[in-house]
C-alpha cells in the first residue's frame, strides 16, 4: 500500500507523526519503508536519528533517483544505521524499516513526463518489497504532490492501494489551510482529476489528522483558572464547528494526536521505553501513534463519506 502523507502548512507534525506511524507497523513485522519527497527539505533522517541522511545524503537519494541520475536510490536500513541506541538492533518480530532519504541540498523541481514514470517505476518496485510505503511529501501544493497524483493516475498503478493522509494543527488557520488544500481551486482533487482520477473515489482516499491536540479537559491543564478553562471549551466548540463546515470535521478524520512536550522540543521516534522507563513521554501520544497505524489499514476506516 502506499500512503501519501502532506499537510497545506509547515510545523503540523506531519513528517514525525508519519515516521511513528511506520515504526509501529514496523514493530508489528510489516515490511515498511518511508519516502523522504520533502524535497525543499529532506529531513526524515534526522527523525529516525541517522546521522549519514538527517540533512539528505549525497549518495544518490530521491532527486537523483527521479531525475534518472542514478540507477538506484540510495537507501538506509533504520535498525543498522540509527544513531539511537533504542532503534539499533531489530526487534524480535519485527520487519524491515527502511529510510529512502532525499538529495542533500536537494530543491523543488517541475514534474514532467520522465519524472513522473521513474515515479511509477519506484512504487511498483517498493510495493513488491514492502506492505506499507509511506511517502512524506513537500507542504502546500507541491511539486511533489503533483509528481504522485500523475504517477497513481497512471494504469500501471491501478493495482496498488493508496491513501491521503492531510495533516493540520487544531486550529483556525490549519482547518482553513487543510480544507483549502483538499477542495479548493488546484487542491488536491481539482489537480487529480486533471491528472485523470475519479474526483469521488480519489476524496474517499483522502482522511485528515489532527496534530498537538489540546484537550480542555485534560489533566494537564489543571492548573489553569476557571475563566480559562471555559474559554478553552469555547474556542475548542468553535473549531469542531469550523472543521465540520469545512469539510475537516469528525467524520472525515483518521486520527488525532495530543499535544506532547517530547515532540515539542525534540521531533524524534516515541519508542515504549520514552513512556515506560525514563517517563519523558505520555502514554496517550503512543496510543494515538498505534491507532492510526491500526486505521491506515482499516477498511471499515475508509469507507464512503
Amino acid at each position: 500500500m502506499l500512503v501519501f502523507a502532506i499537510s497545506d502548512k509547515g510545523g503540523t507534525g506531519r513528517s514525525v507523526t508519519s515516521s511513528n506511524i511506520v515504526y509501529r507497523r514496523a514493530l508489528r513485522g510489516n515490511d515498511v519503508c518511508y519516502l523522504d519527497f520533502d524535497f525543499g527539505s529532506p529531513t526524515a533522517g534526522a527523525i529516525f536519528n541517522v546521522s549519514t541522511a538527517e540533512r539528505g545524503t549525497d549518495r544518490g537519494g530521491m532527486h537523483s533517483y527521479l531525475q534518472e541520475k542514478v540507477a538506484e536510490p540510495y537507501r538506509v536500513d533504520v535498525w543498522t544505521s540509527s544513531d539511537r541506541s533504542a532503534l539499533r538492533g531489530k526487534p524480535p518480530g519485527a520487519g524491515q524499516l527502511v529510510l529512502l532519504p532525499g538529495d542533500s541540498s536537494g530543491g523543488e523541481f517541475p514534474t514532467v513526463p520522465s519524472v513522473v514514470q521513474q515515479c511509477v517505476r519506484l512504487f511498483l518496485r517498493l510495493d513488491e518489497e514492502f506492505d506499507l510505503c509511506l511517502v512524506d511529501l513537500s507542504a502546500g501544493r507541491s511539486y511533489a504532490a503533483d509528481m504522485v497524483l500523475a504517477a497513481t493516475a497512471r494504469p500501471e498503478l491501478a493495482a496498488i492501494p493508496f491513501r491521503w493522509l492531510v495533516y493540520h494543527r487544531w486550529t483556525r488557520q490549519h482547518i482553513i489551510a487543510a480544507a483549502g488544500l483538499v477542495y479548493e481551486r488546484r487542491g488536491l482533487l481539482d489537480v487529480g482529476a486533471a491528472h485523470g482520477h475519479d474526483k469521488r473515489r480519489l476524496a474517499e482516499q483522502i482522511r485528515f489528522v489532527r496534530t498537538a491536540v489540546v484537550e480542555p479537559s485534560s489533566p494537564d491543564l489543571s492548573a489553569l483558572r476557571s475563566t480559562q478553562l471555559a474559554w478553552l471549551d469555547e474556542c475548542n466548540r468553535d473549531l469542531h464547528e469550523l472543521a465540520g463546515r469545512n469539510r475537516v470535521g469528525r467524520t472525515a478524520m483518521l486520527g488525532k494526536v495530543p499535544l506532547d512536550p517530547v515532540l515539542q522540543w525534540r521531533e524524534q521516534i516515541i519508542v515504549d521505553e520514552d513512556v515506560y522507563a525514563s517517563q519523558i513521554a505520555n502514554e496517550g501520544t503512543t496510543r494515538a501513534f498505534d491507532d492510526l497505524a491500526t486505521k491506515i489499514f482499516d477498511e471499515r476506516a475508509w469507507e464512503g463519506l
